[in-house]
């Protein structure tokens, strides 16, 4: 049986649309983003992504420190309007363990944009609250790491109460 959950954050960069959407649509980046990554290698796209790679991870289970394989495709970049960009992405990972991330980026008035992230976990029941915090530490991170890349900013941090419990895929 599995178990799911969303959550959501929202940041600012003093940067343009398409340089965030170049950065966040390319995983082989991410390695000075996301604090898990220890490798990633670009693989042929797979079932109609627009771009798929395979990524380590290295992790910690109390004082257990190990490496983890799975694979993240980029499903779709999307114009949405005069300037808005979303990109959707899944990370599959054995035991049934996915994760889905659709960001929309957005122009600001006053210059740069703003970066609306909403993740859904899926996983096994007995790996959900472990996934869980995981995927919240590194996107926290990856969040602040990510207005440093792209430049001046403020927010970044996750929101919201634990992610919502559901039967299945939101």
């Amino acid at each position: 049986m599995a178990r799911s959950g969303t959550f959501s954050y929202s940041l600012r960069a003093a940067c343009e649309v398409a340089d965030a959407a170049a950065l966040l649509s390319d995983f082989s980046r991410h390695t000075e983003l996301h604090p898990f990554i220890v490798k990633v290698t670009e693989v042929a796209p797979v079932d109609g992504a627009v771009r798929s790679f395979v990524i380590n991870d290295r992790l910690t289970f109390g004082p257990v420190r190990f490496t983890t394989t799975y694979t993240a495709d980029v499903l779709a970049i999307n114009a949405l309007g005069p300037g808005v960009t979303e990109i959707v992405t899944l990370a599959r990972q054995r035991p049934g363990t996915t994760l889905r991330n659709r960001t929309r980026i957005y122009p600001v008035s006053d210059g740069g944009c703003r970066v609306d992230v909403r993740i859904t976990l899926t996983a096994p029941t007995p790996l959900f609250a472990y996934a869980s915090k995981q995927a919240r530490q590194a996107h926290h991170a990856l969040a602040e790491r990510l207005e440093q890349v792209l430049g001046d900013a403020s927010g970044g941090t996750p929101e919201g109460a634990p992610p919502d419990a559901s039967s299945g895929p939101q």
